[in-house]
């Protein structure tokens, strides 16, 4: 009988900001090659079906995998490591494997935090897994293989070598979508397709997790790869809007322009979103991505002050930010300028700078004020840890809306206090409303719960500093 693998998909711990469910793409990779080499594959996804851990426990006892794997970021890396200990429980034999962008650079901590953990997987994880899971199959052993940390029979943890990243990503196959409760995700609203066409980046920003797990080196997929995957997920689920979650849709601009062509002359006809910087789009670029289905662009703006831009390494200037944003409102498409607020650096007046900027650029539109993250991996990470700034060790409270450290120019309470402050004071403004109100009576009446809600944060704040305000509802592309 073939090996038998069950992935997971962990759910958030109870207090984060929620986000609604969907199919995890790098599940979906792995999944897609595992089942390509003949591999039992299976999928228990608990956000969507928001499984307990004992609703876990009778979900893997029933299943009886030989190898469970589960993926995780910081924000879900505590949550990832009890559903392992339940599994190891329930299946003493089995071998409990996680991977993700958390224990990439914490893979020898995930064994302390679990005595039980038998295998981390570092970096892009596909061939990885698959190389684990053929050594299994043999009856060979897995213990040295390139890209994971291990613990051995005797009790001691070694890490192997990385592992290479894929260079050609056209020999991968689509995610294993079909594997996923996608009717039990459409409950939460129209599903967005996440897709991917580029791994890695050409920046290096101080806050960015992503370029620390997939490298530097700028890598895509063909136009016409990557146009295969969108008719198929039209043809086989109706999926009709996407969502690229590159981490620069476009690094490469010429790329994005023969993508864009060749969604035109198939006519695939979807509508999708994406995400970049500032200084990547061109006014022509930006105008074919809206022939092609593109409605929502949103960039990385990150501060409106030059001097945290610069603390951030982020390289763009303000005059880029407003050019960017104003040839995407010529082009028809909706603009989401994406802060950071609290980035070492950071004061009253440069935050009150970035606030006024999003009232600026996307005036009628919905700006996302998250808060600074030291994500382990990061260059912030360790700067906050050297300093002694680090005042909030609990990873399920890494969800970019609550505070995790405080700088000699901003305290905790300060930062909760502003952001509080960035989300009332950008949807309570009256010209706000009212262009709400221009677009639909629904979107009109959105608009001033909202105000109402934010107001009501505010002032909480106000009375409440020291208390963890109540979470806004997250952003939509849509």
């Amino acid at each position: 009988m073939k090996t038998h693998i069950t992935l997971v998909n962990p759910p958030y711990p109870g207090q984060s900001f929620p986000h609604p469910p969907f199919p995890p793409l790098g599940l979906g990779y792995v999944a897609a090659v595992l089942e390509q080499n003949k591999f039992n594959i299976d999928v228990v996804d608990c956000l969507t079906y928001n499984l307990s851990y004992d609703g876990f426990r009778e979900e893997i006892s029933k299943r009886k995998p030989d190898i469970v794997g589960v993926t995780c970021n910081t924000l879900t890396y505590k949550s990832a490591l009890q559903i392992l200990k339940v599994a190891k429980e329930a299946l003493p034999n089995c071998i409990t494997v996680i991977g993700g962008h958390h224990v990439t650079f914490e893979d020898e901590q995930a064994f302390k935090d679990l005595p039980t953990l038998d295998a981390v997987i570092r970096n892009e994880g596909e061939y990885t897994m698959l190389e684990l899971a053929q050594r299994v199959e043999a009856g060979k052993d897995w213990h040295d293989v390139i890209g994971t940390t291990v613990r051995k029979a005797e009790g001691s943890v070694v890490r192997n070598p990385k592992r290479a990243h894929i260079e050609n990503l056209d020999e991968l196959p689509f995610p294993a979508r079909h594997l996923w409760p996608l009717e039990a995700t459409s409950k939460y609203g129209r599903i967005m397709f996440d897709i991917i066409a580029s791994r890695g980046c050409s920046y290096w920003c101080d806050f960015c997790i992503e370029v620390r797990m997939h490298g530097q080196k700028f890598r895509k997929r063909s136009v016409q790869n990557v146009c295969d995957e969108l008719e198929e997920c039209k043809k086989t689920y109706g999926a009709t809007w996407f969502s690229f979650v590159d981490a620069a849709f476009t690094v490469d601009q010429q790329f994005t322009a023969d993508l864009c062509d060749e969604i035109i002359r198939r006519n695939i006809n979807i509508n999708w979103v994406a995400g970049t910087r500032v200084d990547m789009v061109t006014k022509e670029l930006l105008q074919k991505m809206a022939q092609a289905g593109c409605k929502s662009m949103w960039y990385g703006v990150e501060s409106g002050a030059q001097n945290v831009l610069n603390e951030m390494r982020k390289g763009i200037t303000l005059e880029q930010t407003i050019k960017a944003f104003q040839w995407t409102v010529e082009a028809g498409m909706k603009p989401d300028p994406n802060v950071v607020l609290g980035f070492p650096g950071e004061t009253k007046e440069s935050a009150w700078a970035t606030i006024k900027l999003c009232q600026k650029i996307a005036p009628t539109y919905m700006a996302s004020y998250t808060i600074a993250t030291p994500y382990p991996g990061t260059p912030l990470y360790y700067l906050v840890k050297e300093k002694g700034w680090l005042k909030d060790t609990n990873f399920d409270h890494y969800d970019t809306a609550t505070p995790t450290f405080e700088t000699p120019t901003m305290t905790i309470q300060e930062l909760r206090k502003l952001r509080a402050k960035a989300w009332s004071s950008f949807y309570e403004r009256p010209s706000y409303i009212r262009a709400m109100f221009k677009k639909s009576f629904i979107y009109g009446l959105a608009a001033m719960k909202a105000a109402v809600t934010f107001r009501f944060i505010d002032l909480r704040m106000a009375l409440q500093p020291n208390k963890i305000p109540p979470k806004p509802p997250s952003k939509s592309h849509f």
